[in-house]
């Protein structure tokens, strides 16, 4: 079985975007080197400095589906239907969408992030489970559910905004050392959750 895997962009003091959801610099990293690479959308080109690059194809592939929120859902349009990343998309939501004009993508509207993190695995396979970030997150943190944490260090300060365990206000849990990644306006860090912790 697979890894779920908590991961986004963020500033130095914990925001994956300001008030008004937006990232502001935060995405900026995607686009400022000469190394150009794909996620699942073939359409959607990234142009990253070498050491993002080799970290992003280390990580990327071996995702097999993704959970996100209705929140980014809706921000994004479901990508018009095409998963950034992965093969299936696993939404949480209470009120799935009825007109969405994208119904034969690979989305899947689930109630609970225990259940949709459950049906995620289970697609998955030996094939990891990305999370995003944000109140989701401090839920599947909360439930004992996140295995590994990819934060995506940018070297700004937003001051307030969306949190990236969103409102988590748990037990203290304890995750290993950092696998450590310098890229360019970014610095890549991979925490494992702690043996101590589980």
């Amino acid at each position: 079985m697979g890894k779920v895997i908590a991961s986004a962009a963020v500033s130095l003091d914990g925001f994956v975007a300001d008030t008004a959801d937006a990232v502001g610099p935060l995405f900026d990293w995607y686009n400022n080197g000469d190394v150009e690479l794909y996620g699942t959308d073939s359409g959607r080109a990234f142009h990253v400095g070498k050491a993002s690059a080799d970290y992003i194809n280390s990580v990327w592939p071996t995702i097999g589906a993704v959970v996100i929120g209705r929140r980014l859902f809706d921000l994004t349009n479901g990508w018009h239907g095409v998963p950034a990343v992965g093969e299936h998309v696993f939404v949480v939501t209470h009120e799935p969408p009825t007109d969405w004009p994208f119904p034969d993508a690979p989305f899947t509207f689930v109630d609970g992030v225990e259940e949709a993190i459950a049906q995620a695995k289970a697609f998955a396979g030996d094939r990891n489970v990305s999370l995003t970030a944000g109140n989701l997150t401090g839920q599947a943190l909360e439930a004992g559910l996140v295995d590994e944490v990819n934060l995506n260090l940018v070297p700004v300060v937003f001051g307030t905004g969306v949190r990236f365990f969103g409102d988590y206000t748990g037990r203290q849990q304890l995750f290993d050392d950092p696998v450590v990644i310098q890229g360019d306006r970014v610095t890549h860090l991979h925490y494992r959750r702690s043996r101590e912790d589980q």
